[in-house]
């Protein structure tokens, strides 16, 4: 039998006939967005390398968290910028920290919505790295431990939903797991940074966060951006350890890098679609080079195509408003 030529074409003529055979969906359900906490009052300041995204108050969270649950996105990532920062980020292990206080607003107001709380240092402390540090001024491991378990405890306390310790201390997310059940919280999930890489795409994030390090960089704890095995290792150990949910930092120029994750365990896989991934969309759109809503749209895509369930991005009110038409 003579089989008629293959015309991929024909499925492709109008966006009825394109929906009924798209293999990869992007739903409101995948988005996680990221809110930036500020100490104060009356706070609502505009990140200029992040065009739309805002340090806020406690108040103006809360609104913003309302706004969001009305969008159906399901969860929030807080980030916290306290009043005072220390050697060792006091703020970060406080029940009346700004996160915690966050928590407490916002689930409060809004009980419904999943709030993701990062538990690291680097926007606490005054120099700037995600740890205590040595006379020597390298983070000290083992004695982080001790203080991300605590401000992961004080998360849950207040209401937190989630955990997600992103410093890539060895051993943080065992440590926290242990703090979490023994302080009566085993049902509260950890999403762990498990592959965050030393990336060049985390310069807007540190304005907004107020984290650039004082001296140095963080190389010397974040992956360098050649592995990809390594990545598969340092998932196999966050597993290991108690992770509920594996992330990999940044997104966009490691697809490959989620998708081998995806293919590898069978755990649910986050990404996260960094402020670097965010602003040169912006800055194209600003310059009119590109059409910004459509390529965001695209990258998301992308980033679930290539395995994640959950993508953590800047973009997501507005890719919210897209999918819903």
């Amino acid at each position: 039998m003579n089989f008629p030529e293959y015309r991929p074409r024909r499925m492709r003529r109008t966006e009825t006939l394109r929906r009924m055979v798209r293999e990869t969906r992007l739903s409101v359900d995948n988005l996680i967005y990221p809110l930036f906490v500020a100490f104060g009052k009356n706070i609502m300041r505009e990140i200029p390398s992040m065009p739309g995204v805002f340090q806020m108050s406690v108040e103006n969270i809360v609104k913003e968290a309302k706004a969001v649950k009305k969008l159906g996105i399901p969860a929030v990532l807080l980030f916290g910028i306290p009043e005072k920062k220390d050697a060792v980020g006091s703020d970060a292990c406080s029940d009346q920290g700004i996160i915690q206080t966050a928590v407490r607003a916002i689930k409060n107001a809004v009980p419904d919505l999943v709030v993701i709380t990062d538990v690291c240092f680097c926007e606490y402390t005054d120099h700037g790295h995600c740890g205590i540090l040595t006379k020597k001024g390298e983070v000290d491991n083992d004695a982080t431990l001790e203080i991300l378990a605590l401000s992961a405890l004080t998360h849950a306390r207040a209401g937190a939903d989630i955990v997600a310790p992103s410093d890539m201390m060895d051993g943080r997310v065992g440590v926290i797991r242990e703090a979490l059940d023994d302080g009566g919280f085993t049902g509260t999930p950890i999403m762990a940074y498990a592959a965050k890489y030393a990336s060049g795409f985390y310069g807007p994030f540190r304005d907004a966060a107020e984290s650039t390090p004082s001296f140095g960089d963080r190389r010397a704890y974040q992956m360098d951006p050649g592995n990809a095995l390594e990545a598969v290792r340092e998932v196999a150990l966050d597993i290991q350890e108690g992770a509920d949910i594996v992330m990999v930092k940044p997104a966009l120029a490691y697809l490959d890098v989620i998708r081998t994750i995806r293919d590898e365990f069978d755990y649910p896989v986050a990404a996260y679609s960094v402020s670097g991934e965010y602003s040169i969309v912006k800055a194209g759109e600003k310059l009119d080079w590109i059409d910004g809503p459509r390529v965001m749209m695209e990258i998301l895509t992308a980033i679930r195509r290539a395995g994640a369930e959950m993508i953590i991005t800047y973009a997501a009110k507005d890719a919210a408003r897209l999918i819903a038409g």
